[in-house]
């Protein structure tokens, strides 16, 4: 449990120091200026006192309860005052020092012996190399930590490794004067970690939301699991770093050259149901509107303005945000039309006009409240001089609090001369923006949300026609790295029910004509060795090949293009016609698979018109992936053509989903393409690498 890590009876800092500027007499000022309410105890042997607080040669002296050691020490002294800090019964460690595995091997050695101290005492560490906690909670004002935003107390809660990431963040808020309930940043997370803070916030009941920055997930599979766990409870928005660079070089497939290098952890956090950004300030507005507003029921949105231009841009960022503006209902145009003034523009947006008064505005938010036609409201709001903007913003704020729907407030002012009304509005717990499209934004981030609750969870398919072991003995035949021979990738799909044309392998002239006579014309003959990887770049492929001569033909040439000792042929079956579609895997570590699907043909070479998911692929995600494609409209058939079977994609994807998470060895796997027809979907090519 981390809770008297988050509300310590007493913390002591180990390496308090009377220099203002060191980090140990940085966490005492901030204990005592924040008004923290438990006991203080710096800790210096040549000190008697730091900031008029009584100091203690070692902390195995401190009289009281001890939950929280902060440690301001050099890293090789971290070892002996962490198991001075057992004797003492300390609960968790806070290292802000560095010095451990992120220096070398030594720091390393450093880190092990210090956790095992902890370990057999029972402490948590948390850094090393940190800043540390705060919570903001009147009842604790515990402000275990070295920076200097001192935030009011809300219900916004900030988890990060990144230190200066999420101070920034938590500036953020400051400078919009909102408040915070927890902020954690845990350094090189030794022990304590981001899913593990994760969690205690999602049961926190002072938190309303989650903000967290990602740079790199050591544990992928734990922070899903945490997050979605948190998801399910209250909303988690991140954020993540390093989306520019350049991934998937070496890639020996398509779908290894279609996944981009942060690709995985969009994914995670798509799939554990997190509102993600690319940008910090939508991050902080986002979290603004979370902080204090109910999750809309759907994407309906009513704008109350007394100005038009915002209320036009406010419109396009809600429109592009898939939010829409139905028409008022006819009671509410009744009703606005006798209480707003007669030049008043009674539709949606509603303008009250810059002479709007407070009534108006009473009346236009308790209309559209009780209006089932919308789920939340954008309010914009410029302060003139002529209109007693004090009284708007009391009702306003009014209505905010009854939390019947979700109300942003795009506040146009200068906030020197109309101070007290913005302060009305804050007291009123409505989350207020200086740009329209910042307004927007924050309540598209709710309706994301709401998506996201809405969105079904589907189920895992189980296969009575899959055969496990069959394809388990071609596995065990190649149990080496590399590409797998034409017939063994064959033999893996068909073991796995995914439809494949007629085939045989065929190692010489004689053998190939003999296979398509058997198969039947036209075929297809593919040239098959280990040094083929790209067949088609290297003359190794010839296709609707009509009778024998053809054949003959085709396979000298190849012999004469491809010089290889291992050189084989692969002969199927022709098939023609049908949409061309491209299905993938490629393995990501401690993650499973992404599993891709898209338009084939020129659509991946030159659109790469493609959708990932991660393993495991649920009916509804495969669903998703079918019709989430930019080109899904020629699956559904366009100009005449022919809609194709969309179920046989789906149950596809969820094919290659179970072979992956079977067999995890599998690097990279395409099937390139995949004609899909009216009925079915046939895999005509295949590359498997382990």
């Amino acid at each position: 449990m981390l809770d008297s890590l988050f509300n310590p009876a007493g913390v002591a800092v180990i390496g308090a120091s009377g220099k203002a500027l060191h980090i140990g007499n940085r966490v005492i000022k901030n204990l005592l200026d924040f008004g923290y309410q438990g006991g203080i105890y710096p800790i210096n042997p040549k000190a008697d006192e730091i900031r008029g607080v009584k100091a203690y040669k070692s902390i195995l002296d401190v009289p009281g309860q001890v939950d929280v050691a902060h440690m301001v020490i050099p890293a090789k002294f971290v070892p002996m005052a962490v198991e001075d800090c057992g004797k003492k019964g300390v609960k968790h460690i806070i290292i802000n020092s560095g010095g451990f595995s992120e220096t070398g091997p030594q720091g390393a050695e450093i880190e092990k012996a210090f956790l095992e101290k902890a370990r057999e005492y029972g402490i948590r560490i948390f850094g090393p190399n940190c800043q540390g906690i705060i919570n903001a909670d009147p009842a604790v004002k515990a402000y275990c930590n070295f920076t200097f935003t001192f935030p009011e107390a809300g219900h916004i809660s900030i988890v990060a490794l990144s230190g200066g990431v999420a101070e920034v963040i938590h500036q953020g808020f400051s400078a919009m004067d909102v408040g915070t309930r927890i902020y954690a940043s845990n350094g090189n997370a030794c022990d304590i970690s981001i899913p593990e803070i994760i969690r205690y916030l999602a049961d926190d009941d002072g938190t309303r939301v989650i903000v967290t920055y990602v740079e790199g997930l050591k544990d992928p599979m734990g922070f899903f699991e945490a997050a979605r766990e948190a998801t399910a409870k209250k909303p988690v928005l991140a954020m993540k770093a390093g989306r520019t660079l350049e991934g998937a070089q070496a890639a020996a497939s398509h779908t290894g050259g279609l996944a981009r290098e942060d690709l995985a952890t969009d994914l995670i956090f798509k799939k554990a149901g997190i509102v993600d950004f690319r940008d910090e300030g939508h991050l902080i507005n986002a979290a603004v509107a979370f902080g204090s507003q109910p999750i809309p029921a759907g994407n309906r949105v009513g704008i109350i303005t007394n100005t038009g231009g915002p209320a036009v841009i406010a419109t396009d960022v809600l429109v592009d945000a898939g939010l829409t503006l139905p028409p008022l209902s006819e009671n509410t145009k009744a009703l606005l039309t006798e209480k707003l003034y007669p030049e008043a523009s009674v539709s949606n947006p509603v303008d009250v006009l810059a002479t709007g008064t407070a009534e108006h505005y009473l009346a236009c938010l308790e209309a559209m409240m009780a209006d089932d036609s919308f789920d939340c409201i954008l309010v914009n709001f410029v302060t003139p001089f002529f209109v007693n903007t004090e009284d708007i913003a009391a009702a306003i704020a009014r209505v905010n609090m009854q939390q019947i729907k979700p109300m942003v407030c795009n506040l146009m002012t200068d906030r020197r001369q109309w101070a007290e009304t913005e302060a009305i509005l804050k007291a009123g717990g409505v989350p207020c923006f200086a740009l329209p499209s910042d307004a927007a934004r924050a309540l598209g981030a709710l309706v994301r949300y709401r998506r996201i609750l809405d969105r079904p969870s589907g189920r895992i398919r189980s296969f009575a026609d899959v055969d496990t072991e069959g394809a388990r003995a071609i596995f065990n035949q190649a149990r080496g790295g590399g590409l797998l021979a034409a017939d063994q990738v064959y033999g893996i799909l068909e073991a796995y029910g995914i439809d494949v044309p007629q085939w045989q392998m065929a190692d010489g002239m004689d053998g190939v004509i003999a296979a398509a006579d058997r198969i039947g014309y036209p075929v297809v003959v593919k040239a098959d060795a280990a040094s083929v990887v790209h067949k088609s770049d290297m003359g190794g492929v010839a296709v609707n090949l009509p009778d024998a001569q053809a054949v003959h033909k085709a396979v000298t040439t190849m012999k004469e293009a491809i010089d290889a000792a291992d050189l084989r042929f692969f002969v199927q079956q022709f098939v023609p016609g049908g949409r061309e579609v491209i299905l993938g895997a490629k393995a990501e570590p401690g993650m499973g698979h992404l599993i891709m699907f898209g338009l084939g043909g020129i659509f991946v070479e030159v659109l790469k018109d493609v959708v990932f998911n991660l393993t495991p692929v649920t009916d509804a995600d495969a669903r998703e992936m079918v019709n989430g494609i930019r080109g899904a409209a020629l699956l559904s058939g366009v100009r005449g053509e022919k809609p194709v079977d969309k179920t046989a994609l789906i149950d596809l994807i969820q094919r290659l989903s179970r072979l992956t998470t079977d067999f995890p060895q599998i690097r990279e796997l395409d099937l390139n393409p995949v004609m899909a027809f009216e009925n079915g979907a046939v895999a005509v090519d295949a590359r498997i690498a382990l």
